[in-house]
């Protein structure tokens, strides 16, 4: 987009944004000439026309002076208007203008005294409500009205309405009886009223919390929208402050909406009872009230999660009406009793927990770094891009950035206490606005926020969604550590994790060794402050204020964008519509001027989320579904889709003991200690500063992008070459926009290598709804590409001991691609072979022969030349210390694991789970397969069989045949075949289409026959889901080590948040009350059934390998470790393997499953009754398995290999 047309996008968005902001002057405003008057024709004499004249100016003087003071006056923008010295018309004769111009003052003082008498009355907030119950209305009256009352009857009266309000009312009902499916529009109504409650408690609005609850209990139609939850936590946030008189009200409040107190409502009800010291039998009356409605006085401190004041409180009050009362007994620690586990938890028995390689008083250091780290929110750090020349350019062009920094901080700060002054009004009456949200954090944190994402907004733009969600996130992550400071936790965090401390230290031994959950939990409990999550819609919201703030505010000299333009301001940012993937979506993107500007300016720093950076201290033993990995900012266990609710619910019902298996491998993940691998770090960033290089995986930078030929077309040109022309444009604009991204990616990836390099650092992990395990830190870590792994080693060395050397020859071969079907022998006799290039690769990096750059994997394969390379030359190759991770990757996993599940013989020794000399390949096989059906078919003449001859290789059929274990369908299997073809570049293209739909027909129709008992499983899977899902129920399992498993697969409902500059349109994931969509949850429930197989056989081979004593890290399905432990690892890998599929495990997830959905609790419709009846004959029906014999497993080299 030209500057033009940007400049005139900005004047239409200062338009828009004229009519709800300060008001800016057109260029006409504050000037003469704008302003002209019809021409009349005089009789007078000249003399009487130049006293007319000067009249005329006189009087258009007194107009513009008496507009200036108006405007002054009503706090509109400052108006300059240039004195002119005239002479003033003769004393005694006033302007018609100026009189005009006073009534009309006059007036408007009138009317604004009048609006400021209502706004007084509208900004009184209401303590007392309007009660719509009689019984409960006749209890709050006064005994005599119009009597003032003392404190004490004010006491009694409140204690005599709160007696009469406990008893169970007739109208009564309790929550569960009125809950019902909600409107996805009602229901985020309500979320923003539940969140605005909850926001108000944090920051002391409690009476502005309370008038907002009584003016909408007020309104019947209103008081619909009010749940049990909001009325709670008014409650809580009066009980916390114990104010009696208010939690009465709403007490009363809750009883006249049909609501029946729960646990929460008696909890609030005695806590504040408990601040006051209240009168003993008002709180006997109140237990008794509880008990007979269900509950007993010791679920308040098992059910409840309460802060310190809270639960003291608490207890004084429940001990003053029931002296003999006491705390129920910690109940014993759970234990987990899966078998799987038995001996991972088994107190008896060998065990060597691995120790990081740094002492005590280093690691409290690094504590220390990472809080302070956690605490500012934000890591700035220094960027690897080529620094410019400090040219005058470069200069003046920093120095302007400056000015404009500290000009924007002034404007968003006035902008932002404006809008809380106008939203702090609309809650006033009555409207649930952001104003507490807007009190969350200072103004001077807001302003900080806000300049940090401005500095990142790419030039692209960012689109109002993703850019509204992210400020959402950021606001309540900082809330959520604030929190933290305010109740003291931190400096109780600090003194529990220095004893944490001992169990991983070098240096210092504990009593009895443990793993680091169990030893954390023994340390006591650490209370955290409990805050719900909010919603979609809320964090949307709140966000696109934030967004709309920084369009508001942010203004630049016009000057910038054109040198011999005006001095008025233009709009940094501007909101412009766009088509993405054929739908329209609105983008806030900056001014080409400010881009280029930073461009310019080249600052050298880069700014990251605290949980975008890896940690610099061992994370946070996963102890719950909600404390683990951060110190103190907050981190899902479980990562799901947004706005889903259903994973975590599932996990808050769970036994403890029943995820200690998931959180201890999480965390033993999590404690693996890394380094940078500074030599290859070197060559990487000479690379990326010199225009990059795409073969090897260093994107270069967007001024190498391709260019059309040409911009633009000789007059006279035809519309064919005008299209091609716009399609050059299209495809160089893409390859830019491809280039420009991947190039962003690997500059956050390096700079923070560099960041890093001579410290150790960590990468905490969680998982997802599969339970397959990711880092959390998504910009660097060894889960991305060849050039990321390569970057990463282990901060403890080991030495290679006697086979260490021939991993590490073997690994380097396996990283190069060239010897995949090779034995470990002939790969380890290639690799002397080649010695010499290894050598030549490790000293010459980038001037020798360069063997290294050829292999499927060039920078791991680099990394493990300097590896072998030190290795040979050392005295002892034995002693060597490496600190290189060496992977053992499954041969295509997801086939395994069927082939396990089915016994399948003939499935099992084409993925290497029996014993063989030469690994098996799969992919080769099939296509082998594929080749003999093709010859079939061409000697009966079908004529794409015949243009295949010679086609039908290994690389066509890989992806599609890996693949197909996850589900993949023959449409997608189809695209991955014609893409391949497309890559051969003798390939006749005319033929591509066909040959595709052919091929993936053949691949199906060989797996078919090579993978029987996998098809049936599949089978058998797919069908139990699709009559699931038909019967209403999205498909959920339990892993086998215990993690609850449930498909966030929904119909689609697109939900809006309306207002601002765009209305914010959003797919619905509350998925509590939409309907499964069938056909994601047919296809989804084999691969993420398979999926969570091999998590669970990942997390065990884990945990066996921690207790004995190994470094282990996994990418999915391939693990990693030191050299010398290779052996040890493979074994584990092997035992775990096998003693996975050695449990019943379709047998388990048919009983499951026919428990969960055949023995349903709801009523059914009759075809829905059907249904369940099919699904129980289904899986009463299993697929019939084999004769395969897993024990051979712990026999096949190459197995993982």
């Amino acid at each position: 987009m030209s500057a033009l047309r940007w400049t005139r996008g900005a004047a239409g968005l200062g338009r828009a944004l004229s009519s709800s902001g300060r008001r800016r002057p057109t260029s006409e405003e504050g000037t003469l000439s704008g302003l002209r008057s019809s021409r009349r024709s005089s009789a007078a004499s000249p003399r009487e026309q130049d006293v007319q004249k000067e009249w005329g100016h006189a009087e258009l003087l007194e107009v513009l002076e008496a507009r200036v003071r108006q405007l002054q006056a009503e706090s509109r923008s400052e108006v300059m208007v240039k004195k002119v010295q005239t002479d003033r018309p003769p004393k005694g004769r006033s302007g018609r203008w100026a009189q005009k111009l006073e009534a009309e003052k006059q007036m408007k003082q009138k009317r604004q005294e009048f609006l400021d008498v209502q706004q007084k009355q509208a900004h009184t907030l209401h303590t007392e409500p309007r009660i719509w119950s009689k019984k409960l209305a006749n209890c709050l009256q006064p005994s005599k009205k119009g009597a003032a009352r003392s404190s004490e009857e004010e006491e009694q009266r409140l204690t005599r309405a709160l007696q009469v309000a406990l008893p169970k009312l007739a109208s009564c009902t309790p929550a569960s009886a009125k809950a019902m499916v909600v409107e996805p529009n009602i229901l985020l109504l309500q979320q923003k009223f539940l969140a605005f409650f909850e926001c108000c408690a944090c920051t002391g609005n409690m009476p502005l919390a309370h008038h907002v609850l009584i003016i909408h209990h007020h309104k019947c139609d209103k008081q619909q929208l009010l749940t049990l939850d909001m009325y709670n936590t008014v409650m809580l946030g009066w009980a916390r402050q114990g104010s009696f008189k208010e939690l009465v009200y709403v007490f009363i409040m809750l009883k006249d909406a049909g609501l029946s107190p729960d646990l929460w409502s008696y909890a609030a009800a005695l806590q504040c009872m408990g601040h006051r010291d209240q009168d003993v039998y008002i709180i006997q009356r109140c237990l008794k009230e509880m008990v007979e409605a269900g509950f007993q006085p010791q679920q308040l401190f098992t059910d409840l999660v309460l802060a310190g004041e809270e639960r003291a409180a608490l207890l004084r009050a429940v001990v003053k009406a029931k002296p003999a009362f006491s705390l129920p007994p910690q109940p014993p620690d759970p234990v987990n009793t899966s078998t799987l586990l038995k001996e991972v938890y088994a107190k008896k028995g060998p065990k060597s927990y691995p120790k990081l390689p740094l002492p005590l008083e280093t690691l409290q250091d690094l504590f220390d770094q990472q809080l302070r780290v956690e605490l500012s929110a934000s890591v700035c750090i220094q960027s690897v891009e080529k620094a410019p020349i400090m040219t005058k350019e470069v200069i003046e062009a920093r120095k302007t950035l400056k000015t404009l920094r500290e000009q924007w901080e002034r404007e968003l700060l006035r902008v932002l206490q404006h809008t809380k002054a106008t939203m702090a009004c609309q809650a006033h009456e009555g409207q649930p606005t952001l104003y507490p949200f807007l009190c969350l954090l200072s103004e001077e944190e807001f302003v900080s926020m806000l300049m940090q994402v401005l500095q990142v907004l790419p030039a692209q733009g960012q689109p109002l969604l993703h850019l509204a969600h992210d400020l959402g996130l950021r606001v309540l992550n900082r809330h959520l550590v604030k929190q933290k400071q305010v109740t003291n936790h931190v400096q109780k965090l600090g003194q529990q994790y220095s004893k944490y401390l001992r169990l991983l230290a070098s240096d210092t031994q504990v009593e009895a060794p443990c793993l680091p959950r169990e030893y954390w939990e023994s340390l006591g409990p650490l209370e955290t402050p409990l805050q719900q999550p909010w919603s979609l819609a809320v964090l949307l919201h709140l966000g696109r204020q934030l967004a709309e703030l920084l369009v508001q505010a942010v203004q630049m000299p016009c000057s910038l964008a054109a040198p011999q333009g005006s001095c008025r301001l233009i709009p940094v940012l501007y909101h412009v519509y766009s088509f993405r993937s054929y739908r329209q979506i609105g983008i806030l993107k900056p001014h080409p001027a400010f881009t280029q500007l930073l461009e310019t300016a080249a600052e050298p720093t880069l700014t990251f989320e605290t949980t975008e950076v890896p940690m610099l201290c061992p994370p946070l033993p996963w102890t719950s579904p909600h404390a683990g990995a951060y110190l103190l900012s907050s981190t899902k266990l479980m990562r799901a889709l947004e706005g889903t609710t259903q994973h975590q619910h599932l996990l808050d019902r769970c036994a403890p003991a029943q995820l200690h298996g998931a959180l201890d491998a999480l965390t033993q993940l999590g404690n693996c200690a890394w380094r940078v691998n500074g030599r290859l770090l070197d060559l990487v960033l000479q690379i990326f500063r010199d225009k990059g290089c795409a073969r090897l995986g260093v994107p270069p930078p967007r001024s190498e992008a391709p260019r059309p030929a040409q911009h633009h077309l000789p007059p006279g040109s035809s519309p064919l070459q005008k299209a091609e022309l716009r399609k050059e444009l299209a495809r160089c604009l893409k390859a830019a926009r491809e280039m420009h991204s991947l190039r962003s990616e690997a500059l956050y990836r390096l700079s923070l290598a560099q960041h890093l390099r001579n410290r150790v650092f960590w990468l905490p992990h969680n998982m997802d709804f599969r339970g397959r395990t990711y880092p959390c830190p998504p910009y660097f870590n060894h889960l991305g590409s060849d050039l990321a792994r390569a970057l990463l080693e282990f901060a403890e060395g080991r030495p290679l001991g006697p086979h260490g050397l021939d991993w590490l020859k073997i690994h380097l071969v396996n990283m190069t691609g060239l010897r995949k079907c090779d034995s470990l022998s002939m790969r380890l006799a290639f690799a002397d072979e080649v010695m010499e290039e290894i050598l030549d690769s490790a000293d010459n990096p980038m001037t020798g022969r360069k063997w290294w750059m050829e292999a499927d994997e060039p920078w791991q394969t680099l990394a493990c030349c300097m590896e072998v390379a030190q290795a040979v030359r050392s005295p002892d190759p034995t002693a060597y210390i490496s600190h290189l991770p060496i992977h053992q990757d499954g041969s295509c996993n997801g086939l395994q694991h069927y082939a396990a599940l089915g016994r399948d013989s003939a499935g099992a020794a084409s993925v290497n789970l029996m014993p063989s000399d030469l690994p098996q390949d799969v992919y080769r096989e099939v296509a082998a397969q594929v080749e003999e059906f093709r010859q079939q078919d061409a000697s009966e003449g079908l004529r794409v069989a015949q243009v295949l001859k010679d086609f039908i290789t290994r690389k066509v059929v890989k992806q599609t045949v890996m693949t197909v274990v996850y589900g993949v369908t023959r449409y997608g299997g189809r695209l991955q075949i014609e893409k391949r073809l497309r890559e051969v570049s003798n390939f006749p293209q005319e033929f591509v289409w066909e040959a595709s739909h052919y091929l993936v027909r053949l691949v199906f129709k060989s797996l078919q026959e090579m993978f029987s008992s996998t098809r049936a499983i599949q089978h058998w899977l797919t069908e139990s889901a699709n009559l699931i899902s038909h019967a209403g129920w999205p498909v959920e399992w339990v892993t086998p080590l215990g993690i609850p498993i449930i498909q966030p697969y929904h119909r689609e409902a697109k939900v809006q948040v309306k207002g601002g500059i765009q209305s914010l349109t959003f797919t619905s994931s509350m998925d509590i009350s939409q309907k499964p969509n069938t056909l994601k949850q047919k296809n989804g429930f084999p691969p993420n059934f398979i999926h969570s197989l091999d998590s669970s056989h990942m997390m065990l081979t884990a945990l066996y390998c921690y207790r004995k004593g190994l470094t282990f890290v996994s990418v999915h399905d391939c693990f990693w470790t030191h050299a010398a432990d290779i052996p040890v690892m493979n074994e584990v890998c092997r035992e775990q393997f096998v003693r996975l599929h050695s449990q019943p495990i379709l047998e388990d997830l048919a009983k499951f499953l026919e428990k969960r959905f055949c023995s349903a609790s709801r009523s059914l419709k009759p075809s829905e009754r059907v249904l369940v009846t099919k699904l129980q004959e289904t899986l009463r029906s299993l697929p019939e398995t084999g004769t395969f014999d897993l024990g051979q497993v712990m026999r096949s080299t190459y197995f993982f290999s």
